[in-house]
């Protein structure tokens, strides 16, 4: 039986070798029996519509806000010294300032007033304020005795204003957010390995319960800054398995020509996430309300519980014959099929392929190839992260409306997703990526001469818009490539190792955007610029995954575009007769489909 299917197999490249006489092909990059399988129980149907919308894209949905809820939360609006004795007077605000707080200059090198010192008099003693010039005032300087003042034009409060996280404090909040990444690389690190040794479905679960509670927890615990950040960093440990776990299910799942359609839906639940947030922020105008709101629906994901399966690719890699028949019968019955092979005839299927014996992320650097593959992929992700989370950050404090700058930058990502899924399934993704880097790269250039002239504020919005979408785009690109360059039993390690890299690097985000809002303005696209010129010359070096199938072997995963040409564009295989590779193997002929549900 085996040398039937092997047979019809080199068939089918025999073809394609006829096809393309420009490149030679590797059997293993089309021909996949569990696709086979699929089709008999429904490999683009109802459940797949189903698990798609609930859990790739409503879970990215509602996994976005809980990740990045924080990030307005924590937002610090401009501060003073609280200088008593205005009450007694008849100054505006404004006048108030300009006579009790000295001057500093801010990180574009504009003079504004100090927002942790004031003159060290004590002007509730002065009465008589029609004879007063500044000449009369001290030099002498402290820092702020009665607290801080609060602008209020956006925010009735924020984590920070409600516990005074500024001045000496005012590491607390890029803290935070070093603790969120540093934990994200150690839950990468231990989930990414849980993933591929205990199955898909076991860290999806643990994932949606502590990022869940981690959250919640958080919420109630900011009076103590320490309990704080541990809340914060369960949330970390858990959040990138969120969204790994349900994507990767969803695509051993799927057809093929689904892969791009199903990071889309990811991608766009996440877009959707992050521009509803702010609006939501700017109705509330409280921390707390704002945080609940959108921290309570990730949990509310556990109610669709009954649908949430294993992957049936993951358990025969693990030769789990039994239950990924479980899981077949139960995607087959929600899509009105009936699939009625039997354990004995599956096993039968993959006798001769054994089991591969693997030494957890190290093995993603077993052979050149791979290893190349994973260093290129690690180093974008790490420039997708840093860009993502330094431009994110940077938003919320750029001049203007901190809502609808955070709403703009992700608004954009939308049809970023789109223009990256049809330049991906249209020009490949190594293009696509490549390209995208590189534009990045020259979009920095005019930012760094012009960012310092207020002139120009507006065209820096746009320009930082632009890089945007851009970095929304290789990231879909990026996500879309790690999931198909890895076979099936490191799949979730890899795309594990690329979020550990990301976070480790990612860690510098907070502190380019501290520059960035304490030094000078243009010191995070200096480094973003290199960034990106690296990025886009390594993902030329990658291999196209564009019309190949996922690899299940670390055989496979180790030849994998072995073959490609680097001056050259992905061209679909030639098409097959319908069931040919059924038609060879008397196990899977043995399938019959029933009538499709109406």
């Amino acid at each position: 039986m085996r040398d039937k299917l092997e047979q019809a197999n080199s068939r089918k490249a025999s073809q394609a070798s006829g096809k393309f006489s420009q490149m030679d092909v590797d059997e293993s990059e089309f021909n996949d029996p569990f696709q086979a399988l699929m089709e008999k129980a429904g490999n683009h149907g109802r459940y797949q519509t189903l698990y798609n919308f609930v859990f790739v894209g409503g879970l990215a949905f509602s996994g976005a806000m809980i990740y990045m809820n924080i990030i307005l939360a924590l937002n610090i609006p401009d501060h003073w010294c609280t200088v008593p004795g205005r009450e007694n007077t008849n100054f505006s605000l404004e006048e108030w300032r300009d006579i009790t707080l000295p001057k500093q200059a801010d990180n574009r090198g504009r003079e504004t007033f100090s927002n942790c010192e004031a003159f060290r008099m004590n002007f509730s003693e002065i009465t008589d304020w029609s004879g007063w010039n500044n000449s009369q005032r001290t030099n002498h300087t402290e820092t702020c005795q009665n607290g801080w003042s609060y602008d209020k034009t956006w925010y009735e409060s924020t984590i920070p204003t409600d516990h005074n996280w500024v001045c000496a404090k005012d590491l607390f909040v890029t803290n935070v957010f070093v603790v969120g990444r540093v934990t994200e690389v150690a839950g990468s690190f231990i989930l990414g390995q849980m993933g591929d040794s205990y199955g898909r479905r076991f860290v999806y679960y643990i994932s949606v319960v502590f990022c869940s509670l981690g959250r919640i927890g958080s919420i109630m615990c900011t009076s103590s800054y320490t309990w704080f950040l541990i809340m914060s960093g369960i949330v970390g440990l858990t959040v990138n398995s969120l969204f790994q776990s349900p994507q990767i299910i969803g695509m051993e799942i799927s057809r093929e020509e689904d892969r791009s359609r199903i990071a889309f839906f990811q991608s766009c639940g996440w877009s959707i996430g992050t521009t509803l947030m702010p609006l939501l922020y700017w109705w509330l105008r409280h921390w707390d309300s704002f945080m609940w709101l959108t921290s309570v629906p990730t949990a509310m994901v556990l109610l669709f519980s009954k649908y949430v399966i294993e992957s049936p690719r993951w358990l025969i890699s693990k030769r789990r014959f039994r239950e990924a028949i479980v899981q077949l019968q139960k995607i087959a019955k929600i899509n009105g099929h009936r699939f009625d092979m039997t354990e004995k005839e599956l096993a039968e299927i993959y006798s001769q392929e054994k089991q591969d014996v693997t030494y957890g992320i190290a093995s993603l650097f077993a052979g050149w190839r791979l290893a190349r593959n994973t260093i290129i992929m690690g180093f974008s992700w790490c420039v997708v992260a840093v860009s993502y989370f330094t431009l994110v950050l940077f938003s919320s404090r750029m001049a203007g409306n901190p809502f609808l700058n955070f709403l703009f930058q992700s608004i954009v990502e939308i049809p970023a997703y789109i223009v990256g899924r049809y330049m991906g399934d249209t020009y490949g993704r190594r293009f696509t990526n490549s390209i995208s880097f590189l534009v990045s790269f020259v979009t920095c250039l005019p930012i760094i001469v012009y960012a310092t002239d207020e002139r120009y504020e507006s065209l820096m919005i746009y320009l930082a818009t632009f890089i945007k979408f851009l970095n929304a785009l290789t990231f879909f690109t990026v996500n879309l490539q790690c999931l198909e360059i890895y076979p099936t039993c490191m799949r979730q390690t890899g795309v594990a190792l690329g979020t550990i890299l990301a976070n480790a690097i990612g860690v510098l985000a907070p502190y380019l955007v501290y520059l960035g809002t304490t030094v000078d303005i243009r010191a995070p696209y200096y480094i973003l610029g290199v960034l990106f010129l690296l990025g886009g010359i390594g993902a030329l070096f990658l291999p196209e995954t564009l019309h190949k199938k996922l690899p299940d072997t670390m055989e496979e995963a180790g030849h994998f575009g072995k073959h490609d040409k680097f001056f050259s564009l992905p061209k679909p295989p030639p098409a097959m007769e319908k069931d040919d590779s059924l038609s060879s193997h008397p196990e899977l002929t043995s399938l019959r489909r029933s009538e499709t549900a109406p």
